[in-house]
């Protein structure tokens, strides 16, 4: 019996839902309406329209206030609705989607603002050669050794988007006078005066094995495009090149090695298996702390001191526990990643006005969606290996002083003093001090990373304190 019924209750709701979608009530459906935005005016600025993408531009002036904007005119399909009217007020500082609707259709649209921007963003002599940019002034400075001349440079330079520029970029330039480089893009105008210096004796380095910076690993070209940029007479030159003496060196300050090896460099033999290059250069590398130059040594460099006689003759007093990926397979960073201040050492020049987070005796460096080798060099202290029962014994064998620490209290900053003539070192093994993502997850913002490039500008300052010196920000 109880089946019968609920066959019986079966075709009736069969038969309900047949008569249901019957053609009889299709034509209740209203889908033949045009849901187009004909044309959009914010401010009386006029959007420009794309009706592939469904999204539309407006163009406004370089400075302009973006939170309040009037949709002062907006023309739809004939017997259509939007949820934004004339009249209405948008905060545009973020897109914002608008709903057309047309009987039973409906389509969305995207609006945006963009502003009239004119600026050179990035300015490279020969492939090579970074400009330093102040971008207030309207002036680009680029240093290059003096044997390459200014005569015939080659400049490629990146600039705002929709803009155009003249002269322009990939034209060779006589720069023996100053060139002026006009920006134009809708309203926005700028002008650039750029200048080429030629270097004898340049004032800082940046050292590899790569003959020319563009042959750096991605990791040290974008560390070493940094300092090209922002620290005055600074150069890129080959550890060949230091053994045979091109450059006069007699007024340079400051070296800095910053080494990558995919995979990490662990330990004394592994240094002295890669490092070939440096250490081949050790003499003169010595040489020029033993005469009162100071080096920045980051990543694995930081392996260089106990082979140039800064922690007297014992080689051992390398970081004892180093690791790192490969730069294709970083990983991905799901928040920001810090090391702690060694206790005492909070008003150090290396940690001022760095961005700070929750916690002040954190040194924050990284932000969620950037991508990490994690590249470490530092040393475990314990008494369960590694030579380093307390961060005292540390200090003891290897003369240097502890800056800052991992959670476990690895020593992953570091300074030897300058001292009887010689010069300052400075030495950052932590995997957190990364200058390059290979790529970046959607949303990410630039925010604690900044404090790489600020604590890297600090070391040049305390290090050598009359160089000319920025963060690029």
């Amino acid at each position: 019996m109880r089946r019968h019924i609920l066959f019986i209750l079966s075709l009736i709701c069969t038969g309900f839902l047949f008569t249901a979608c019957s053609d009889d009530n299709v034509s209740d459906l209203r889908l033949d309406g045009d849901c187009m935005i004909e044309s959009i005016a914010l401010d009386n600025y006029e959007g420009t329209i794309d009706l592939a993408t469904r999204s539309i531009e407006v163009r406004l002036p370089e400075v302009y206030e973006t939170s309040a904007m009037t949709v002062t005119s907006l023309n739809i399909s004939n017997g259509a609705t939007c949820d934004v009217k004339q009249g209405d007020k948008l905060n545009m500082n973020a897109a914002k989607v608008l709903h057309v609707t047309h009987g039973d259709v409906f389509m969305d649209w995207t609006i945006n603002v963009l502003h009239d921007e004119a600026r050179i963003t990035h300015f490279v002599i020969n492939d090579i050669y970074t400009g330093a940019i102040d971008q207030e002034a309207k002036t680009i400075t680029v240093y290059v050794p003096a044997a390459v001349g200014v005569t015939n440079l080659v400049p490629t330079i990146t600039y705002s988007q929709n803009a155009t520029i003249t002269p322009a970029s990939g034209v060779a330039q006589d720069f023996s006078q100053p060139v002026t480089y006009k920006v134009t893009n809708n309203s926005a105008e700028s002008i650039y005066t750029v200048t080429v210096i030629a270097i004898e004796k340049p004032k800082a380095l940046f050292v590899g094995s790569a003959p020319t910076m563009e042959e750096l690993d991605p990791e040290a070209k974008a560390a070493c495009q940094w300092m090209l940029g922002n620290v005055g007479a600074s150069l890129y030159t080959s550890f060949a090149d230091l053994r045979t003496g091109t450059l006069d060196l007699s007024e340079c300050q400051l070296i800095w090695w910053h080494w990558h090896v995919d995979g990490g460099v662990d330990g004394h033999d592994a240094f002295a298996a890669k490092g070939t290059d440096a250490l081949n250069t050790k003499n003169e590398l010595r040489q020029f702390y033993e005469n009162g130059g100071a080096l920045l040594l980051t990543r694995y460099a930081t392996n260089l001191p106990s082979f140039i006689g800064v922690t007297g003759d014992d080689e051992w007093t390398t970081p004892n526990n180093c690791w790192g990926q490969d730069e294709s397979a970083a990983e991905l960073c799901g928040g920001p990643w810090s090391f702690r201040i060694f206790d005492g050492q909070n008003e150090h020049p290396l940690w001022q006005n760095l961005i700070a987070g929750d916690n002040p005796q954190e040194v924050y460096c990284t932000d969620a969606g950037y991508h990490i080798t994690n590249s470490t060099a530092q040393y475990h202290i314990g008494t369960d290996w590694g030579g380093y029962n307390d961060h005292a014994a540390w200090e003891s064998r290897n003369g240097g002083k502890i800056l800052g620490v991992g959670g476990d209290g690895a020593v992953v900053a570091w300074e030897y003093p300058a001292r009887d003539g010689k010069g300052g070192i400075i030495c950052i093994g932590s995997g957190c001090y990364d200058w390059y993502s290979y790529t970046f997850e959607a949303g990410y913002v630039e925010n604690f990373h900044r404090n790489i490039a600020r604590m890297t500008a600090n070391a040049f300052k305390y290090l050598a304190p009359s160089l000319t010196v920025s963060t690029g920000e």
